[in-house]
């Protein structure tokens, strides 16, 4: 197939229902309008969504990006907390790169695997290592 792209789209009308989300759960405004052969395009309706486009523009209907909830692990900000050293080490790391560190201790289910987690990333903390500098 190919496809015209609208930035927007979630904002159109859409009453035929010929855009798609390309990603479920994952695309918030971005919509497709999906074609498998050239005769199927419909110059007016493609015209007329287009249009639909610029004036939703126009007035300003923009989709905001939602930023990411930051997740504090409570395991690791104790161990923060007791360990100046680890602290410190820990400051010099961009928010986003603390926010990793965080969520991996997070995403463990049971306290043993997050304590273990916490041992395994000292460290690389101390060493100024992110989470997942190894795979740049």
């Amino acid at each position: 197939y190919f496809g015209i792209w609208f930035y927007n789209g979630v904002f159109l009308k859409d009453d035929s229902k010929e855009l798609v989300n390309a990603q479920e759960g994952v695309t918030k405004s971005l919509r497709q309008w999906r074609f498998n052969t050239i005769e199927e395009v419909n110059e007016k309706k493609v015209l007329a969504y287009i249009v639909e486009a610029i004036e939703n523009e126009k007035a300003g209907k923009i989709s905001k990006p939602t930023t990411k909830k930051t997740v504090i692990s409570v395991e690791l900000q104790e161990e923060l907390n007791n360990n100046d050293t680890l602290a410190k080490a820990m400051t010099q790391f961009s928010l986003a790169k603390q926010r990793e560190f965080h969520e991996y201790i997070e995403e463990a289910k049971r306290e043993a695997t997050k304590l273990t987690r916490i041992e395994k990333i000292k460290p690389m903390i101390l060493d100024g290592i992110g989470l997942n500098d190894r795979y740049k």
